[in-house]
């Protein structure tokens, strides 16, 4: 496993490199230097706290999700597999942090099957809110964003039919009659009970309000940063455009959404009168103190955790 993320880290890091040199050359790298020296960098801490704030209310979800399927563990293990989690943030999708459920088998033996539907969970809240706060702020600024109104479509129809029994039994019925599927029938039950226990309305309602702030703190970052460079932004245009470009990022299923979310936002800032080489440092900017901020943190305390996992085996 721990292997396996070292190489993830790599290829992520040797991706972005890339994109940052491409972004480099498009926007002239001597500019963009330039840019990134005139920045605050007493502001880092700022954004750090701002993305922090952001990882401790989604700890909350991931944590009432838990005892919404009856999970008994106590908040400091809790909290350091849900941080754990977060060195898979540049999986497609952030899917491959359904390592705390791999995690949680391991220290507190709880099935996978019975706790990945939290990941799941946790992105269809994450889709929903920064899709809400794209479609409201959307019309606010006169944009039409199709894509924002796709998805919400698409997980509005998902969860009826995860929350349609019969619907969701009978499918289930025909894929299990796959032979090589057919001997993990008990496995895919149980995944199925989760997930429509996680997407009731109440706990689907409470969660989806819980992420639109929790989001709202990255998004006031790239507010500050846009700030920063000297840029006379209202406070809600940045919100908007970074909202929107991580949904495009997430939905292009590239790891981190690397590539499609540094070029949505360039493409939208650019288009409404922000210099290239501003566009750019501040995309490098957001994108240390988010998403690789995540990747370095959640890698620090995985391999913390190597001694309890060994300890868990030996048990």
């Amino acid at each position: 496993m721990f292997n396996k993320l070292k190489k993830n880290l790599l290829i992520t890091i040797i991706i972005s490199s890339l994109i940052f040199f491409i972004f480099g050359v498009f926007a002239d790298y001597k500019s963009v230097l330039a840019s990134l020296r005139n920045f605050d960098l007493y502001l880092i801490p700022v954004l750090i706290a701002l993305s922090s704030c952001n990882y401790l209310i989604r700890f909350y979800k991931w944590h009432y999700y838990l005892q919404c399927l009856d999970i008994n563990i106590n908040y400091k293990l809790s909290l350091k597999i849900f941080i754990s989690g977060l060195s898979m943030s540049a999986s497609p999708g952030k899917m491959g942090e359904v390592l705390k459920s791999f995690l949680l088998k391991e220290i507190n033996g709880d099935p996978i099957s019975k706790t990945a539907p939290i990941i799941f969970a946790e992105r269809i809240t994450d889709f929903l809110s920064l899709t809400f706060i794209s479609i409201v702020l959307g019309i606010y600024f006169n944009y039409t964003g199709l894509i924002a109104y796709f998805i919400l479509l698409f997980f509005i129809v998902l969860i009826i039919f995860i929350s349609n029994k019969n619907l969701s039994e009978y499918v289930i019925g025909l894929i299990t009659r796959i032979y090589f599927i057919k001997p993990h029938l008990e496995k895919i039950k149980t995944l199925y009970e989760s997930t429509s226990l996680l997407i009731r309305p109440k706990p689907l309602f409470y969660m989806f309000l819980i992420s639109i702030i929790s989001w709202l703190f990255e998004c006031f970052g790239f507010y500050l940063i846009l700030i920063n460079f000297g840029e006379a932004v209202d406070l809600l245009w940045p919100v908007f455009v970074y909202a929107l470009s991580l949904i495009v990022g997430a939905v292009s299923m590239l790891p981190g959404g690397l590539g499609v979310t540094e070029g949505s936002l360039s493409l939208i800032l650019i288009n409404n009168g922000i210099a290239k080489e501003t566009a750019v440092a501040s995309i490098i900017i957001i994108r240390i103190v988010t998403l690789w901020f995540a990747i370095v943190l959640g890698s620090l305390v995985l391999l913390s955790m190597k001694k309890e996992i060994n300890k868990s085996k030996v048990k």
